[in-house]
């Protein structure tokens, strides 16, 4: 593998680039990015060693897609049109049915494999990229026996040399999913950001006052709405479940509030303490 293509040289496009260079000095990172000053930056801190567009992908080896996913359904035609036989394409999206679906009957579809790394951070754009970011983080491979078995041989050892736990899902349980332990937790710390800049209308109160606690829940509130508003649009119907399931929690802790249930609220708490064991190793 000597020429590799990242489409979309932010965060996870960018770390990807990264750890596969720093494992094989040789070969040839390009960027493509329709924000010409992402391109320069990530030349400029070395995320890239050369900028490129769509008509050099013909000399790609692999393509990484890392765009908003609005903009991966739209443009994921085009980008096969471009490879060679031989050239395997990824896109790392947080949903994964409405590409696979746009996919479904192009001639190249054997050379696409749909992954999502379950890794990131709240920030974006080729600074936020870094070394080391997929170490011990999982990696759903969705719809993996349509991808042709040299390239899917190809792109296992390849993550999973950078560090990556490699895991298998259809792409409808994978976007339900990932609405519970992803989306949801955006859209509530989204909501929670919101809450307090509307009740507190000192900055300066806000700062002074707030923890650890409230920094950490209220961090994903950072994270770029250019990308996560396309995400919760297409998978709107299992984020609205998600929702709803959540409000009635809410309502209920509400409730028990109203009813001075102080032992059902700690009982409560108590029978949730056991995330701690689920998550037990995740930072």
């Amino acid at each position: 593998m000597k020429n590799i293509f990242v489409i979309g040289v932010g965060l996870i496009g960018g770390s990807l680039a990264i750890d596969l260079k720093r494992l094989n000095p040789n070969i040839v990172i390009y960027g493509i990015d329709h924000n010409p000053v992402h391109l320069s930056e990530a030349l400029s801190l070395k995320v890239i060693d050369k900028k490129a567009n769509f008509t050099d992908l013909k000399n790609a080896d692999l393509v990484i897609l890392s765009i908003p996913v609005d903009a991966s359904v739209n443009v994921i035609v085009q980008i096969l049109d471009n490879i060679s036989d031989d050239t395997l394409l990824v896109d790392v999206g947080s949903t994964k049915l409405d590409i696979c679906k746009v996919v479904s009957e192009h001639p190249k579809r054997r050379n696409f494999l749909a992954m999502h790394p379950i890794a990131g951070t709240e920030f974006s754009g080729p600074k936020a990229a870094i070394q080391g970011l997929f170490k011990n983080k999982t990696n759903i491979i969705c719809e993996v026996e349509k991808t042709a078995f040299k390239l899917q041989e190809k792109a296992l050892k390849l993550f999973e040399s950078i560090g990556m736990r490699i895991r298998y899902m259809n792409p409808e349980s994978h976007d339900k999913h990932i609405a519970y332990v992803s989306h949801l937790s955006h859209i509530s710390s989204f909501m929670l950001g919101k809450t307090v800049i509307e009740k507190e209308k000192n900055e300066r109160d806000i700062f002074d006052m707030a923890g650890s606690g409230f920094a950490s829940t209220v961090r994903l509130a950072k994270s770029s709405p250019e990308m996560w508003t396309p995400i919760f649009k297409q998978n709107k119907d299992n984020v609205i479940e998600t929702l709803e399931e959540y409000i009635i929690n809410l309502t209920h802790f509400k409730d028990m509030m109203k009813q001075n249930d102080f032992e059902a609220i700690y009982n409560e708490m108590k029978n949730t303490n056991h995330i701690k064991d689920i998550l037990k190793g995740i930072a």
